[in-house]
């Protein structure tokens, strides 16, 4: 691995403990949490489209530059890193009505900036390591493990996105309170799939930026999951007060 890798992964690692911090005090205003005076704003469907587009094409150019990246290990891993985000990327926002909303120009940039390097770097990790040829990884409980690991986060984000889109029939506006699957007990289960996803990315991967990019996404999306917690709870008073935010019975 170049230096180049080490620096962005302690960066990586940097922006983790950054977002943690302050996304603990201040929310990011954006969706539900939309608010005046973070500077000009964007339509929030192609701010979405032009801020996540990097995590698929940057992390496919990156990866076919990798010497093993026609090897069974970083080809497996690569599909599950393109079925999450040519999802999230390509279909997500036009499924989840953005239409009309507006995104803060600043979310965006920022949210291109660390695709771009995260994206670059999971792809080095993926495809140059020199393991990844190795089909003995395959095997490896480590490699089983995240890959299921991933699976189920997979499985849990899209089920509660569905959920979320299904809440309101056509042509109606307004928040509800969702229920049914993992809501019974958390307000934020697509959260909690995604975080799974990536941890079990992490050990299947079995890398630094892998570890980083895991990290940050807890730092990322635990503080999102208090905010809207305490948002549900605020806004409807026949709120379940037995859900947690994030974790069940513990946070």
């Amino acid at each position: 691995m170049t230096a180049w890798y080490t620096a962005g992964v302690w960066c990586v690692l940097g922006c983790a403990v950054l977002a943690g911090v302050a996304l603990t005090f201040v929310t990011a205003p954006y969706g539900r949490h939309r608010r005046p005076g973070f500077g000009p704003e964007m339509d929030a469907t192609a701010g979405w489209l032009v801020m996540e587009s990097p995590a698929v094409l940057v992390f496919l150019a990156v990866y076919l530059t990798g010497e093993n990246a026609w090897e069974p290990v970083p080809l497996i891993l690569l599909c599950l890193w393109q079925a999450h985000y040519v999802q999230r990327t390509y279909v997500f926002p036009f499924l989840m009505r953005m239409k009309g909303k507006k995104s803060p120009l600043l979310t965006v940039t920022l949210a291109i900036a660390f695709n771009t390097v995260n994206a670059s770097l999971n792809a080095i990790a993926v495809s140059h390591s020199p393991w990844s040829h190795d089909t003995a990884w395959l095997a490896d409980p480590r490699f089983v493990v995240g890959v299921v690991l991933f699976g189920l986060g997979y499985a849990a984000n899209r089920q509660s996105d569905w959920v979320l889109r299904t809440l309101r029939t056509p042509g109606e506006t307004g928040y509800k309170v969702p229920r049914g699957g993992l809501f019974r007990w958390v307000s934020c289960p697509n959260y909690l799939g995604e975080i799974v996803e990536w941890c079990g990315w992490a050990l299947a991967a079995w890398s630094l930026a892998g570890l980083a990019f895991a990290a940050f996404s807890i730092a990322n999306l635990a503080p999102r999951a208090v905010s809207h917690h305490r948002w549900y709870l605020e806004t409807f008073a026949d709120y379940p007060r037995r859900r947690r935010a994030l974790i069940p019975w513990v946070l």
